[in-house]
């Protein structure tokens, strides 16, 4: 990400936090939005053209967006009033702005938690993967057959942000489309993801002491992801970030190994 897009969504992020009314309806907007600029290279040219001035590229966006509400125009409007890197680096950031916006919506769902567990149904499932990420295949299907098999299980922000991911992947992979999703939405809550694989079940005390130790280590709230992989031998493996903790018997076996071997 260019440093231009970096402040530009910053401006942005910024914008929609102030926003009032932001609703789920307004998520659907950003997204509406984030396609149409996307699939419009004379769109995206003209919102994203540094050297047009600032009000003739609101005057698109309102021209444009009409129909839109009143809140999804003025944070798109404080969108293209920014510097931006290039075309794409505005579409994903509206796309952003989006995911951002659902999480505002209703803060009460578990939106992280609903996009690992859908990630790991992804994951286990190679035909429900190329079903979703393929690049063959009506994208619109796509937004439908997520609707259709996590309609009434997840909460209405995961089903409009997965289903709206898929109809717009713009070359990324499905899994991409989720990790980055989830990492938008804990950020937007001020959380940090770990994701830690052990080979059963966490207790809840377990998790809540595990959440607590890692909240401190990284002085900032940390929400669990839990992974069973029969092949972590004891222990437990977090992943946060680019940050491995391995406590894992078979770590330790295979790091006794090493140190043999050498």
């Amino acid at each position: 990400m260019g440093s231009a897009t970096t402040q530009a969504l910053v401006a942005s992020t910024a914008a929609l936090a102030q926003a009032k009314g932001v609703t789920l309806g307004t998520a659907g907007e950003l997204f509406t939005v984030a396609r149409l600029v996307g699939e419009s290279g004379q769109l995206s040219g003209a919102l994203a053209d540094p050297a047009a001035p600032v009000e003739l590229r609101q005057k698109v966006v309102t021209t444009v967006f009409a129909s839109m509400s009143e809140t999804a125009q003025q944070v798109v409007s404080v969108a293209v009033a920014q510097r931006w890197s290039d075309a794409p680096g505005l579409v994903a950031g509206i796309e952003e702005l989006a995911i951002r916006a659902a999480a505002i919506a209703e803060p009460a769902a578990d939106i992280e938690g609903e996009l690992f567990a859908f990630l790991r149904v992804i994951a286990g499932n190679a035909e429900l993967e190329l079903a979703l990420g393929g690049r063959l295949g009506d994208n619109n299907a796509k937004g439908t057959l997520v609707e259709t098999l996590i309609g009434g299980k997840a909460s209405a922000p995961t089903v409009l942000i997965v289903s709206s991911l898929v109809r717009q992947p713009r070359g990324r992979r499905v899994r991409q489309l989720l990790n980055r999703a989830m990492k938008i939405v804990s950020a937007q809550r001020g959380r940090i993801v770990a994701t830690v694989h052990t080979a059963a079940p966490l207790s809840d005390a377990q998790r809540n002491r595990l959440s607590a130790a890692l909240t401190e280590r990284y002085d900032g709230q940390v929400s669990v992801n839990e992974v069973i992989d029969p092949l972590v031998v004891g222990g437990l493996r977090v992943q946060i970030a680019d940050d491995v903790i391995d406590g894992s018997i078979s770590a330790r076996l295979a790091d006794l190994r090493q140190k043999l071997a050498g």
